[in-house]
């Protein structure tokens, strides 16, 4: 359980960097970014919400599961593990939004813009609060269209944020699996991947630096005792050493 505390620890504290170099600095979000880079940005985060996000959960599970190299049962075992974990962590995540009830920063600019107040947009239903945003933006041509019509499919709630508690609860299940399989490739890319959906986050005017630095740390101890329950339940997570040469060697044959 130690290893694989220090392991997803570490991960969690490279995740960490960016949130909170953004909120230490005291940056707070405004609309006007370049489109482009807005654009790449949203699809980006597409890549977390449905319904890419469960292509995105079953792609990532198939990986996991080739690169472990588990037998069908412990294979079937594990891919439940993961499944639990990710749910799990999104059922938190929709608890705690209804009891904080934060406004995302799009919808404190609307405020501060005087369009609407923030306690009677939420006071709305989620389907009026759509058409209100498309009503009130329809005009306002400098805010791109794939961003207004994000605003108005995503109007809930801003504290924690699914989007990073599924992004994060990725890259720390492949620190915490991958790692003893020298899959570093795979690991640096799931953290590439996670801060990138975490700053999209930030820049399409969905959510505060604290939902990113509160959802990690949900997801760091989420995935902390998934990892120590694959361990348990699936076997050991090191494979013997003739084992990882074998491997090796396989993965870079041509």
């Amino acid at each position: 359980m130690l290893s694989i505390a220090k392991r997803t620890t570490a991960g969690a504290a490279m995740l960490l960097i960016m949130p909170l170099a953004v909120w230490i600095s005291g940056w707070n979000w405004e609309p006007g970014q370049s489109t482009v880079w807005l654009h790449f940005l949203f699809w980006l985060t597409e890549t977390v919400t449905q319904p890419w996000g469960i292509i995105t959960h079953a792609a990532l599970c198939a990986w996991f599961l080739w690169c472990l190299r588990f037998r069908l049962k412990p294979a079937l075992m594990l891919f439940a593990i993961l499944g639990c974990a990710i749910l799990l962590g999104q059922g938190v995540k929709s608890f705690v939004k209804e009891r904080v009830q934060e406004p995302r920063p799009f919808v404190m600019w609307l405020e501060k813009t005087d369009h609407i107040q923030a306690e009677e947009f939420y006071a709305l239903k989620r389907k009026a609060r759509g058409d209100w945003v498309k009503s009130q933006l329809s005009s306002q041509h400098d805010i791109p269209t794939f961003l207004r019509k994000h605003w108005q499919k995503e109007t809930g709630f801003a504290f924690p944020s699914g989007h990073t508690m599924f992004a994060a609860s990725w890259a720390l299940l492949g620190v915490g699996l991958l790692w003893p399989r020298r899959r570093t490739w795979t690991i640096a890319i799931l953290l590439v991947w996670a801060t990138g959906v975490m700053g999209s986050r930030l820049l399409l005017g969905m959510h505060w630096p604290r939902d990113l630095v509160v959802a990690t740390l949900i997801s760091w101890l989420l995935v902390t005792v998934a990892t120590w329950l694959a361990q348990r339940l699936c076997g050991p997570l090191t494979p013997p050493v003739d084992e990882v040469q074998e491997i090796v060697e396989r993965d870079q044959e041509p």
